[in-house]
């Protein structure tokens, strides 16, 4: 019998717009649960009691827990991406578009969908030591985003906003400063917290791209 016949459809599975509806459940409530227990202390069934299904339905759609997580990680990515370009499509300059892109990584954000979960990264960065699997995810995030950082610079040049430097390895530089600030906020490290790291983080990206930047008094939690 093929893998496909195997995976057909099962009682409790439903049509297309059902099954992929429950598939958001599952992942929302994976975000949650991981989010608040960590990823070893967290087991499939804590996930299906969390939205109210049988443990066997999550397998059926997810069949490993390291397949669960990663799905969480493009679910959550996914959404990020796209209120991040809601966002920006309604900033006026390349500079507002790259602050926007800093405080979302690093600020916590109102909307409790996006909100920044530390932790949960920081899971994801252990099981990609160790997985193959969930480190091929790993670098396709890490690609996605220094993407976003180069489309970001090579449009403020483009404006005249930024000076002439090389954006990809720029790029390289920035994702990896923004990831230690993750780690360092994620161990609640006393003298790194999240505003003292976004500005930290502005001040570099500014001097670097020839443009002028100064602390605005930023809410922590933003509603753009």
């Amino acid at each position: 019998m093929t893998e496909q016949a195997d995976r057909g459809p099962k009682p409790g599975a439903g049509g297309p717009g059902i099954a992929e509806a429950r598939r958001g459940q599952m992942l929302s409530a994976a975000l949650d649960v991981i989010s608040e227990r960590g990823f070893a202390d967290t087991r499939i069934a804590d996930i299906a009691e969390r939205i109210g299904i049988s443990p066997a339905l999550v397998i059926y759609y997810f069949r490993t827990k390291d397949q669960l997580l990663t799905e969480a990680i493009r679910f959550y990515e996914d959404a990020w991406y796209a209120e991040g370009k809601r966002r920006m499509d309604k900033l006026t300059t390349a500079a507002e578009r790259i602050e926007e892109f800093v405080a979302m990584n690093l600020l916590p954000d109102s909307d409790p969908d996006l909100e920044s979960n530390w932790q949960l990264w920081l899971d994801f960065w252990v099981q990609a030591a160790r997985n193959a699997d969930v480190a091929g995810v790993r670098r396709k995030s890490d690609e996605r985003w220094r993407d976003v950082i180069v489309s970001l610079v090579l449009a403020g040049q483009e404006s005249g906003e930024f000076v002439s430097i090389d954006p990809y390895p720029f790029s390289i530089f920035v994702s990896a400063l923004l990831d230690g600030f993750t780690v360092q906020i994620a161990l609640d490290d006393p003298v790194v917290d999240p505003v003292s790291a976004f500005e930290l983080c502005m001040r570099y990206i500014a001097d670097r791209l020839g443009f002028g930047w100064a602390p605005r008094g930023r809410k922590v939690a933003r509603d753009v």
